[in-house]
């Protein structure tokens, strides 16, 4: 007679009982610690801490990697980098015209600081501070220049608008490394009197340099009929009583003077007159 085979029921589990469940456990615990307790500050950043507790601290965190308090600890992270915005202000020139001016704008936040503007202003510092400044700036300027002085003393209104910017963004920690005037737009009407002005310059240049050009020929043939009465001057002064006797023998062709007589004598010449015509 067979025997009946027995089957024993199969225990399922994690190798190793307990202890399977408390390194796991572990590893989670610690990845969780990792990403909880560690923040890494990327280059050209700095980290403001904020505590639940006490707020935002007065310690920034430099570039690498910090440890920070679980779950009762936040890190925030503001770019120090150069940046550049390009904002537009539209103002009215002491002459009442319309400016509406593009300027170019490279900036970084202090890094010092870094706790106190974010704690004062935020990550927002474009919209809420430099954007006002530029327009406080550009309209306090403008309004001491002509439309045309913005034009021809470009240079400066650029200096006078960077440094009401500069002063007024440093007291908001925000460092103003570079300016720059991009561009002035003026009304139309504007700029048509401006090529009209320039058109009538440029004809009046023309004719003036016409007329210099006229007067320098004149004077040119002033010079050379002066030249040349001169050399004639001088010319009928080296002319003598006896160059022209001279000429004169050279214009005689030989041959006497022939008298018709009815005797056919030689007729009778007087020296003297022979030598007063030589003379």
């Amino acid at each position: 007679m067979s025997e009946t085979p027995t089957y024993k029921p199969v225990q399922l589990g994690v190798p190793g009982g307990a202890g399977g469940f408390l390194a796991i456990a572990a590893v989670l615990a610690l990845f969780l610690l990792y990403n909880t307790a560690f923040v890494t500050v990327g280059a050209g950043e700095r980290g403001v801490v904020f505590s639940k507790f006490g707020g935002v601290k007065e310690h920034v965190l430099g570039e690498g990697l910090h440890f920070k308090m679980p779950f009762f600890e936040e890190v925030i992270t503001v770019d120090v980098k150069v940046q550049k915005v390009q904002p537009r202000a539209e103002a009215s020139s002491r002459d009442l015209q319309t400016v509406t001016s593009t300027v170019a704008i490279n900036f970084h936040v202090d890094p010092l600081k870094v706790a106190v503007v974010y704690q004062e202003v935020g990550l927002e510092f474009g919209s809420r501070i430099i954007d006002p400044a530029v327009q406080e700036a550009v309209k306090a300027v403008t309004a001491q220049y002509s439309a045309e002085e913005l034009i021809t003393q470009r240079s400066k209104v650029r200096d006078d608008i960077k440094e009401i910017l500069r002063k007024r963004l440093a007291g908001f920690h925000i460092l103003m490394d570079e300016f720059s005037i991009v561009a002035f737009d003026f009304s139309r009407e504007f700029n048509a009197a401006i090529e009209a002005k320039q058109t009538a310059e440029q004809n009046a240049l023309k004719a003036s340099r016409d007329l210099d050009r006229i007067r320098v020929e004149a004077e040119q043939k002033v010079t050379q009929a002066q030249a040349e009465a001169d050399a004639q001057r001088l010319q009928a002064q080296t002319i003598t009583a006896d160059i022209l006797s001279l000429r004169a023998i050279e214009k005689w062709d030989g041959h006497l003077p022939q008298v018709v007589g009815g005797d056919g004598a030689v007729p009778f010449l007087n020296i003297g007159d022979l030598k007063s015509s030589k003379r």
